[in-house]
């Protein structure tokens, strides 16, 4: 006779209820901290890193408007060219290894940075070779934590709620670049030091929060099987199939890389406004405040219709509102374009943000993320260059308003050789066009 066996199951707890918010989410919270904290101290540092370069290339070496200009387009350079070479293994890194501890490890890399960074400017050895190298130290750490990160959020957060978190992410993204500039600008005025000793704890302390996630799905196996070369050649057929995502990227990278204001800054805060490093501050939170504002109204209420059409306005009003920076003498007026250039950014940057999440499979997101990051770091790095050998041939006005213009441009001709963004209705899987 056969022991009885009870047929009577345990009964499973409740289920919770779904998250009505990201924010309500534990992993999300630190994913947040993580993702603001790092754009603080990075934002922070590559403005105070332009300052000094442009500062020293004036002072120390005796160079004119023009030649200190041109210094800020080599430290563009500085900083793309980690991200050109390292962006296609960093992906790869993203998608075969965890994701917690390659963004972890990236941001402690950034920690020894800024300490360094530190370090020169207390012992006032710094210097055009020194600016140069740790812009590039920089470039090769960021490109390690920007695909790592941009891939964990959708794995943390429910599927309809990745819109609001890609929001919520914004806010994250454009606080922290409000405050950052700022504050280390108001900081760098009265001990120059203390901005990167800051950002060495700010660093730390993202690495801290990004590391501690907890329920993160463990990388499939299938991930590390396929050979490294063939991954990163499936993340650009992946892009290239896509016409829609490949339309809105490089209408991305060409108009932020010929329209970008960001690296002459610091000529029209030393020598046309006339306000200084802390002005310098004031106009980057500016550009983040209109883009802050944008994003908090796209938490409570995401674009879901006409998404193509809005995005072509966006980068023309982005074109526009650097055309009138560029005009403007005023310091007030000239923050309001800044403000009115922010927002408009924050649409282009919501709809393609969203349509790279929602668009790719979960195996490929660290590979797409980071060809999506190497076209946005090509449009401000490259446009850095770009704007710095521009000003040196049209001086600092000439060149925003000619990139200005060009952004109006590349904008009419993309609308007409990617019609998909014109009949582009919703971020849906398979996008409603018109017939």
């Amino acid at each position: 006779m056969q022991p009885s066996v009870s047929t009577t199951e345990t009964p499973s707890p409740p289920a919770s209820a779904e998250p009505t918010s990201p924010l309500r989410i534990a992993d999300y919270r630190k994913f947040w901290l993580a993702r603001f904290a790092v754009v603080f101290a990075s934002t922070g540092m590559v403005v105070i890193i332009g300052y000094q370069l442009y500062d020293v290339a004036r002072s120390d070496y005796g160079m004119s408007i023009a030649e200190a200009s041109f210094q800020l387009g080599l430290l563009g350079f500085a900083q793309f060219l980690p991200i050109f070479l390292l962006t296609p293994v960093a992906g790869v890194i993203a998608d075969r290894f965890d994701r917690r501890k390659v963004a972890g490890i990236a941001m402690s890399v950034d920690v020894l940075v800024a300490i360094g960074l530190a370090l020169v400017t207390e012992m006032n050895l710094r210097s055009l070779p020194v600016l140069y190298v740790f812009a590039a130290l920089h470039g090769i750490a960021r490109v390690f934590v920007s695909p790592s990160m941009t891939a964990i959020a959708p794995n943390i957060v429910p599927v309809k709620l990745i819109p609001r978190a890609i929001a919520f992410n914004s806010i994250a993204i454009e606080a922290g670049t409000i405050i950052g500039p700022a504050a280390f600008g108001f900081l760098f005025a009265r001990h120059h030091a203390t901005p990167y000793w800051i950002a060495s704890v700010l660093m730390a302390l993202a690495a801290f929060s990004i590391t501690n996630i907890r329920n993160l799905p463990p990388v499939p196996k299938e991930a590390r099987r396929d050979h490294p070369v063939r991954q990163i050649i499936d993340g650009f057929h992946f892009i290239w199939k896509e016409r829609f995502l490949l339309g809105c990227i490089t209408l991305d990278l060409f108009a932020v890389l010929l329209g970008g204001a960001t690296a002459l800054m610091p000529v029209f805060a030393r020598d046309i406004l006339h306000v200084g490093p802390e002005g310098l501050g004031q106009m980057r939170a500016a550009t983040a405040a209109g883009a802050a504002i944008v994003a908090v109204m796209l938490s409570f209420k995401p674009l879901a219709k006409d998404v193509g059409v809005k995005m072509l306005l966006s980068v023309a009003a982005y074109g526009a509102m650097t055309v009138g920076f560029g005009l403007s003498r005023s310091f007030v007026v000239s923050l309001g374009f800044l403000a009115l250039l922010g927002a408009a950014d924050m649409v282009s940057v919501f709809i393609r943000s969203s349509l790279v999440q929602l668009r790719t499979p979960d195996d490929k997101r660290g590979r797409v993320s980071a060809i999506s990051g190497l076209a946005i770091s090509a449009s401000n790095e490259l446009g850095e260059m770009q704007s710095g050998i521009a000003a040196a041939l049209l001086g600092a006005t000439g060149a925003v308003v000619f990139g200005g213009g060009a952004a109006i441009v590349i904008t009419a001709i993309w609308a007409w050789t990617f019609p998909e963004i014109r009949r582009a209705r919703t971020f849906s899987p398979r996008w409603e066009l018109e017939q």
